[in-house]
């Protein structure tokens, strides 16, 4: 979709007589929804910049101008696209504008990131070198036009009001790799712009260039397939095994199917954790990809879209295998069976509404059933954590219904993780009084189950065992402020527990703190590991779970303010007291299973609440009695048998 497109001198035309914001706006509205004034003055101060740029007589008046351009399939934009062509092959040359004064050099994160005064506040951002690139990566990944006839594209950034500055840091060494693909141009830098645009367009467009970008073909490239098939060959963390075996290939199936049919499909896989639905999940990814379906990876959460990415990466474009992974929110302004497939991990976490203000689309899950003709959906009720989280089994049914689509359904039974069983689940169930199961004094398995009566015990424990294989995490209740000064410093310390004298940061400012080295320091929170497993998890439970009178009992009052999982219950407790107190209720035990479940190996606990260690304590000793009176049984009979 563009929302502009014209030649180089009706562009100048409309710049001169004032009227381009004007017909911007208006096709905007019409085609999007409304825009704000200050993305109205951008445009206006942006364009009139480039057409000075473009108003140089080397420079084709027939060259094709666009504005805003949609990527097809994605919520991404190109600001400006010159096309036209150097004597031998058509180029477009994609311009990202940006209005920026000035920026700071960010070491701690991958060289992509800077900061710079965004939205009322110091924000951090990717390079507008590596956006530009970006844009042109994901094009000629997915557009079979632009790589078949082929239509070379050609990035670069301008900051039209930015000051050069002596040790400029935004064109720091730092970024040079990124600056070498796209190239950026800052207040004074005209004519070098200029000359960059004149180097690939020497002739106008006479083959309809922007329109071909526009409306080619989506299919994966052929290089993007064989990386993405390569990295998974010989990687152990993406082998399936038993019933995940056995549901891939009936999701195979039932989409290939559908899409040859042209009828709509659902699939539902039900999961509890551990029991390999990201792995599959990925898999399906990468064959769907790999057999010429346009596939997306979504999540509501970035964590696991961002770890699952990394892992991938290896030695592939970063932003090719970026491009493959959605967040949930990005669905409500697609269109009709945009995409071939969708596959949504952690579809319990699905929202109704999208957007920073919640304002945008009608219903997450009714969004992405009908923008793909085949959409997957792995959930599991019981890891809802959030009064926002609507996905369900029911919901997911009755869109599907009201959207006259095929549903189909599998499960996941086998574990993967708590040392391969189901049993420390249903004793977990038990002992967080979720639902009575018949494991009260049985884990099923040689789990390794622990209390701990000091937090910086606990944290010594998980650094021991991080030191094998990068594989152990802290993570913790939202009880504590997440002091927002702090973000990246792990020197600020959000949660503090004075008696201990104990102190760490929340996870900070970064993507993938589930492997990242030296992350084994910073507390990991319900969002940042949901969906993402380790061997050793060690689990601080705040006041907001306490052992009371004989029960487990659950306080949303003791959740920290900039807990958003438990915004708006107030208002809910006053309008619907017993239904919203047991909504809160479940939320909080939720947290805590899901928390208490990312281990494969072992789950250490601290709790602020010595009366829930306690109780804890009593309920794994159970377990140690039952697993002892059994063992001096079996020596019994074994005695008594050999007499």
């Amino acid at each position: 979709m563009i929302i502009y497109e014209s030649t180089t001198s009706g562009f100048l035309t409309d710049v001169e007589n004032e009227v381009i914001v004007d017909r911007l706006y208006d096709v905007y509205q019409k085609k999007i929804c409304r825009t704000s004034r200050n993305e109205i003055r951008s445009w206006d101060s942006s364009l009139q910049r480039m057409s000075n740029v473009l108003r140089d007589r080397d420079i084709p008046r027939d060259a094709a101008v666009a504005i805003e351009f949609k990527i097809p399939n994605t919520g991404k934009r190109v600001d400006f696209i010159i096309a036209g062509n150097d004597g031998a092959h058509d180029h477009a040359v994609i311009v990202e504008l940006k209005q920026w004064e000035s920026v700071q050099k960010n070491d701690r994160l991958d060289a992509v990131v800077v900061e710079t005064y965004l939205g009322g506040g110091q924000r951090e951002t990717t390079h507008p070198s590596y956006q530009a690139w970006s844009y042109v990566s994901l094009i000629e990944d997915f557009n079979q036009d632009v790589r078949d006839i082929p239509i070379k594209l050609k990035p670069c950034a301008y900051l039209h009001n930015y000051l050069i500055q002596e040790n400029d840091p935004l064109i720091d060494p730092h970024y040079a790799e990124h600056i070498e693909k796209a190239p950026v141009f800052r207040k004074g830098e005209m004519e070098k712009l200029r000359s960059y645009i004149k180097k690939y367009i020497k002739y106008g467009d006479k083959n309809n260039i922007i329109f071909k970008i526009d409306n080619g073909r989506i299919k994966p490239s052929k290089s993007l397939q064989d990386s993405m098939a390569n990295m998974l060959l010989g990687n152990p963390e993406f082998v399936m095994i038993d019933d995940q075996k056995v549901v891939y290939e009936q999701i195979l199936q039932y989409a290939k199917s559908c899409i040859s049919a042209n009828e709509k499909g659902v699939f539902i896989v039900q999961g509890g954790p551990g029991t390999g639905k990201s792995v599959l999940a990925i898999n399906l990814l990468v064959q769907m990809i790999q057999e010429d379906y346009f596939t997306m990876y979504v999540t509501k959460n970035s964590a696991p879209r961002n770890v699952y990415a990394t892992k991938l990466k290896g030695t592939m474009k970063k932003k090719s295998i970026d491009n493959l992974f959605k967040g949930s929110g990005s669905f409500h302004s697609a269109d009709k069976n945009e995409f071939d497939v969708s596959i949504v991990d952690e579809a319990h976490r699905l929202n109704e509404k999208s957007g920073l203000f919640n304002n945008l689309g009608e219903n997450q899950v009714k969004e992405i059933i009908n923008s793909s003709k085949f959409s997957v959906f792995f959930i599991d009720e019981a890891q809802r954590v959030t009064l926002k989280d609507i996905g369900s089994i029911e919901l997911i049914k009755q869109f599907a219904n009201e959207l006259g689509v095929k549903v189909f359904e599998g499960e996941l039974a086998s574990q993967f993780r708590c040392d391969g069983s189901d049993g420390y689940i249903a004793w977990l169930d038990d002992v967080l009084e979720i639902r009575e199961t018949a494991n009260q004094n049985d884990l099923g398995m040689d789990y390794d189950f622990k209390i701990f009566d000091n937090p910086n015990t606990l944290l010594e424990t998980i650094v021991e065992k991080n030191k094998v294989n990068n594989k152990s995490r802290i993570v913790a209740g939202y009880c504590w402020e997440w002091i927002s000064e702090g973000k990246n410093n792990r020197d600020v310390h959000d949660i503090v527990i004075p008696e201990h004298n104990f102190s760490m940061s929340w996870n900070l400012g970064n993507e993938i703190w589930a492997i990242s080295d030296e992350s084994v320091y910073e507390a990991g929170c319900i969002h940042t590991c949901q969906g993402l497993e380790f061997d050793y998890v060690g689990v601080i439970i705040g006041d907001d779970l306490r052992f009371e009178n004989g029960r487990v009992i659950t306080d949303y009052t003791k959740r920290a303010k900039t807990d958003q999982s438990v915004k708006g219950i107030k208002k809910k407790i006053k309008e619907q007291p017993e239904l919203a107190t047991k909504l809160v209720d479940q939320i909080i035990r939720n947290t805590y299973r899901t928390l208490m479940t990312r281990g494969q190996k072992g789950c250490y606990v601290y709790c602020t609440d010595q009366a829930l260690a306690g109780y804890l304590n009593e309920r794994i000793q159970r377990v140690y009695d039952e697993q002892r009176e059994v063992k001096d049984m079996l020596v019994a009979e074994s005695r008594e048998k050999y007499k």
